[in-house]
């Protein structure tokens, strides 16, 4: 076992369930592909790699095992979930933090499954930072984070609302009120929107190895008419 936990908070793959402003524009059926394309090249990059990864998933009565497991290139390596608990986005991230540091592990970096071309190097470097900081963030460029690690499950989340554009600025007030170091990492964007989604399309046009699966499933977008 390793001394870091990367966890990667997904929603299980469901037709019309996740991705509701992309589904307006690309329908039900390529959202699904898409973002099972995403959770692909996340397994395929982390999976067996220097870090244990952790799924940290929902809806809970879903089997998220068979699901990764189809997604690699190995799928009798071993997989850990741990299903998402909580009310609110916030109390659902806190009980992940809480859950790595009860099994055992000096470090968790958590990143969320919205941007596929989150990279090795980004990890390592949040890791890293972990040695000096309390809390790390990862900023995305629409206010919100889409990485936090912490060497403890420090309770940053209470009272941010969620899925708005001040997450990561009150995120770095709440953690500072208590003392703690915040470091960043590079900033990446999510994909929510149908904007957002040309602009990794544009970046995996240039370097389809960030991301290849989500590559592929944009090319297929593509040639349906859906991308410039």
């Amino acid at each position: 076992m390793s001394d870091t936990a990367l966890a990667i908070l997904a929603r299980y793959p469901e037709l019309g369930k996740g991705k509701t402003r992309l589904a307006q524009g690309l329908g039900a059926g390529l959202t699904l592909d898409l973002y099972r394309s995403f959770l692909q090249d996340l397994a395929c990059r982390f999976q067996g790699w220097q870090y244990d990864v952790i799924w940290a998933y929902t809806p809970a009565e879903q089997d998220f095992i068979a699901c990764v497991r189809s997604l690699i290139a190995r799928p009798d390596e071993p997989v850990r979930i741990v299903p998402q608990q909580g009310p609110d986005l916030g109390t659902r991230l806190h009980n992940v933090f809480q859950e790595t540091a009860r099994a055992g592990f000096a470090y968790t970096v958590l990143i969320s499954s919205d941007s596929p071309q989150v990279s090795r190097q980004i990890i390592e470097r949040a890791r890293r930072a972990l040695d000096d900081a309390d809390v790390v963030l990862g900023p995305a460029e629409d206010g919100g984070y889409y990485l936090i690690a912490m060497r403890e499950p420090h309770d940053v989340f209470s009272a941010i609302p969620m899925s708005t554009d001040v997450v990561l600025d009150m995120t770095i007030d709440k953690a500072r009120q208590q003392g703690l170091n915040v470091q960043l990492v590079d900033t990446l964007f999510d994909i929510d929107t149908r904007s957002d989604l040309q602009r990794l399309a544009d970046l995996l046009r240039a370097d389809a190895t960030l991301a290849p699966a989500t590559a592929a499933c944009l090319h297929e977008i593509d040639k349906r008419g859906f991308l410039s």
